[in-house]
């Protein structure tokens, strides 16, 4: 086994603000966001189950047309096909867990 740190993967910004380094597993796609205040993630949806972690920062989600301000520690799980959007209130790491792997993310 080999441990594997954040800060050896290349980050990408995948929307204006959001820059993402991504992990694949052939089944599951583990997305580490770092996003900076203010930013909008577009309305959108996918076919993946999402779970999404906030770790720091405040978040505004819109999952399904429900707005919740979101900080560290809430999680969201997010089915596939739903409409979701967000918006960052301060600079924000947020994890994302999709199922199944994200190929569109592969470098």
């Amino acid at each position: 086994m080999r441990a594997l740190w954040w800060t050896e993967i290349e980050s990408r910004e995948m929307v204006p603000g959001y820059r993402g380094r991504f992990l694949h597993t052939g089944n599951m796609t583990v997305a580490y966001w770092e996003v900076s205040a203010g930013k909008v993630l577009p309305e959108h949806a996918h076919p993946h189950e999402q779970v999404t972690n906030i770790i720091t920062g405040r978040f505004e989600m819109l999952v399904d047309g429900h707005a919740q301000i979101l900080g560290p520690g809430a999680v969201v799980l997010i089915p596939p096909d739903t409409v979701h959007a967000g918006r960052s209130l301060e600079d924000c790491v947020i994890i994302d867990v999709f199922c199944p792997q994200r190929d569109d993310y592969i470098c």
